[in-house]
């Protein structure tokens, strides 16, 4: 076990943002409170059951805020505590991150002939 001084301090966030689908929830809740269908539908590739685990999660860790309406059918809405929209820079930065190296590695593999 390592001392928590020897701690790369990006490991932290790793352990609340890291795997394939909580950086891209997080990315569509940015745009403003979504229903579970509508972060389903914008989310290509994701199954049901992973993102209900992953929402419980960023919930769990205070990124999420899940509301629940008393209606029925029931209404739940998934939206960003301020402690998600903290992470807006983060996120912004990683996508210019991806659309640089996009660009690169294409610019990349033309050169190989």
């Amino acid at each position: 076990m390592r001392r928590q001084s020897q701690r790369c301090p990006a490991e932290g966030t790793l352990e609340v943002i890291g795997g394939k689908w909580k950086v891209l929830i997080i990315w569509q809740l940015f745009r403003g409170q979504q229903r579970f269908s509508e972060l389903f539908r914008a989310l290509d590739g994701i199954t049901q059951k992973m993102l209900t685990q992953q929402l419980r999660e960023l919930e769990h860790d205070g990124i999420v805020h899940r509301t629940v309406y008393p209606q029925v059918p029931p209404k739940v809405e998934y939206a960003l505590t301020p402690l998600g929209e903290s992470l807006k820079p983060i996120v912004d930065a990683m996508c210019e991150w991806g659309l640089r190296y996009r660009m690169d590695s294409s610019s990349r593999s033309g050169d190989s002939v």
